[in-house]
């Protein structure tokens, strides 16, 4: 029954025209980065090759379009989940929801694994762009690997948020403008306490900048991982627990 519900999710992103723009614009954006980081490698090359241990294509082309895609994608993301479930709230079909003969928890799954899918066809088509190097230089897959995996974990992370602040109200552009914000709060979050070592530890754990940084550089680490497990688990959990409490009210 999950794997209904996502794959119906699904069919109506693809059917709103809000989907296609927004893949349309974040592929033509991230193409315009990608070439022009291209073109900064070129001007750079012949340096480069005079230097022992130069910076290569991963380091200069690659994991600069992923960080940028990260930011694209935190603009993007509460534009796609801000009506997951705020719609069905509003137009009043979560009744409907209630009485069909499934639980909450598929209820919630199955749309976040919709919107995920859909985030990830976007993933796969960024992929796409590092992928065309290899027919004209060598790459680091290794690298590429690792910030794919990352950005991966940091769009089930915002999905999830997302998901759990549709969930909270019926007004779309309330749950756009909250995620928005709580996205950016954990970006940023360790711009905070820098003054206090103890503050800046904890600040800088719960950065999801910091943790994707780390993979970006080709390092993978299981903590890194797990934080994105543990947000994306909490805010599910959050989700079934609001709906189930909606679903009592009823």
């Amino acid at each position: 029954m999950i794997f209904t519900i996502a794959a119906r999710e699904l069919r109506s992103l693809f059917l709103s025209p809000l989907a296609w723009a927004v893949l349309a614009v974040v592929q033509f954006i991230l193409a315009y980065l990608f070439l022009s980081q291209i073109d900064a490698y070129l001007i750079w090359q012949p340096r480069l090759a005079a230097i022992e241990g130069a910076p290569g294509v991963s380091d200069i082309i690659i994991a600069p379009l992923l960080a940028d895609a990260a930011i694209v994608l935190l603009l993007v993301t509460p534009l796609m989940t801000m009506r997951v479930l705020s719609e069905e709230r509003r137009n009043r079909t979560l009744s409907l929801l209630f009485s069909a003969p499934v639980s909450m928890t598929e209820i919630i799954i199955g749309k976040y694994l919709g919107v995920l899918a859909f985030f990830l066809i976007m993933l796969g088509l960024l992929a796409l762009m590092p992928l065309a190097l290899l027919a004209g230089t060598d790459l680091d897959l290794g690298k590429l690997a690792a910030g794919l995996l990352g950005l991966a974990l940091l769009l089930a992370a915002f999905t999830a948020i997302g998901l759990f602040m549709s969930a909270l109200t019926e007004q779309p552009t309330i749950a756009a403008i909250s995620t928005f914000g709580l996205l950016l709060l954990l970006w940023i979050i360790d711009w905070a306490g820098n003054s206090d070592g103890q503050a800046s530890g904890l600040f800088s754990y719960l950065s999801m900048l910091r943790h994707y940084q780390t993979l970006l550089k080709g390092l993978f680490h299981s903590t890194d991982v797990v934080y994105y497990l543990l947000i994306i688990f909490l805010f599910l959990g959050l989700s079934i627990r609001r709906l189930d409490a909606d679903r009592l009210s009823h």
